[in-house]
């Protein structure tokens, strides 16, 4: 329960099925964990407060777990060196991965519970004709979080629910107010939890407690540009704030780590026609062993695209190989496969 509105409707409609409940809260990181001062972060007392008075009026008993240990070295470790890699990583699929899925369900079954109750727009059922569990996109399509979720694995999916998957989000809000929740207008966050206004940039500098090095801002052909600021203040596709003018509008189209190169062209060359994805976990499949037709989103807030899935190695690394070329696909990002509403699985974009 992290003190929002969908977690608390996740416990209340959790309780009316007739589940024996008892909340819980993770306590991620603190200011001084990330280095610099947020007005309000993630998880901060005022939430755990929320959400022990949410627990409270449903007669459930209410713990904060200690997590930061962990989210430090799985959450913001990664993030920092993903993108000091020239990568653009994506917290909250490790957070899930690494946080929810791994330390709370092991809580959960030292506890002796079955279930992880959690807030997500998402829907996990048992498929007779796969034989296996399967993780299938929310009824709210603007909410729909299947993307965060595609590392589940079937033991995890095994002892899952996700109430809110059958619901919209106004629909969460109406019955949260009916309950009477402290939480029923409580704004969502929809920025990195442990960023602040200031930037990730500006975090990585803080947290590392060093500036990122300036290098070249080159051409495809080599040519030297200007002066970027480092690589940890740019992603691909990026054509804003790049403090640069060539009479022309240019996109990053690469990042080279290990030159401290920053690559700009025109808008066209950042489109790309295929990808490749290693770090895959399946669903719906136990593995793919021919070409497959599937719709892949490259990113959170990307449109599925409709493309064909290849096997290329033994290790269960995918070709992506879309019907029309996509605009920015960025290394460190996710590609999430889907068949209709059924999540195929997905991995990272290397």
């Amino acid at each position: 329960m992290s003190g929002g509105v969908d977690s608390s409707v996740a416990a209340l409609l959790s309780q009316k099925r007739g589940d024996e409940c008892i909340g819980v809260t993770m306590k991620l990181f603190s200011n001084d964990d990330v280095g610099e001062e947020r007005d309000r972060p993630c998880c901060s007392l005022t939430d755990a407060s929320d959400a022990a008075r949410v627990a409270w009026s449903l007669g459930m008993p209410h713990y904060v777990f200690d997590f930061s240990e962990r989210f430090r070295g799985d959450v913001i470790e990664r993030f920092v060196s993903s993108y000091e890699e020239g990568l653009t990583p994506n917290p909250c699929i490790d957070c899930n991965t690494y946080l929810k899925f791994g330390a709370l369900m092991g809580r959960m079954r030292e506890a002796s519970f079955d279930v992880l109750v959690t807030g997500h727009y998402a829907i996990s059922c048992f498929d007779e004709d796969l034989g296996r569990y399967v993780l299938k996109k929310a009824v709210d399509d603007k909410k729909d979080q299947t993307y965060f979720l595609y590392t589940a694995t079937q033991e995890e999916l095994a002892h899952m629910y996700f109430p809110l998957g059958e619901l919209t989000k106004p629909q969460a809000r109406e019955l949260a107010a009916e309950a009477g929740f402290v939480t029923a207008k409580k704004k969502e966050s929809q920025d990195i939890c442990f960023v602040s206004k200031a930037g990730y940039a500006n975090f990585i500098e803080n947290y590392t407690g060093r500036a990122s090095s300036s290098g070249n801002f080159v051409s495809a052909e080599g040519e030297v540009l200007g002066k970027h600021k480092g690589i940890v203040h740019y992603t691909i596709g990026q054509r804003k704030r790049l403090g640069i003018a060539l009479g022309r509008p240019v996109f990053v189209s690469d990042i080279r780590p290990k030159t401290n190169e920053m690559v700009l062209s025109d808008e066209a060359e950042i489109f790309s026609s295929s990808c490749v994805i290693n770090e895959v976990n399946l669903i719906a499949f136990e593995k793919v062993t021919e070409p497959v037709r599937a719709e892949v989103k490259i990113r959170y807030g990307a449109e599925p695209a409709p493309a064909l899935v290849s096997p290329i190695s033994a290790d269960g690394t995918l070709r992506i190989d879309f019907d029309e070329p996509q605009r920015a696909i960025t290394r460190g990002q996710a590609a999430v496969m889907y068949i209709g509403d059924i999540v195929l699985g997905g991995g990272r974009i290397i």
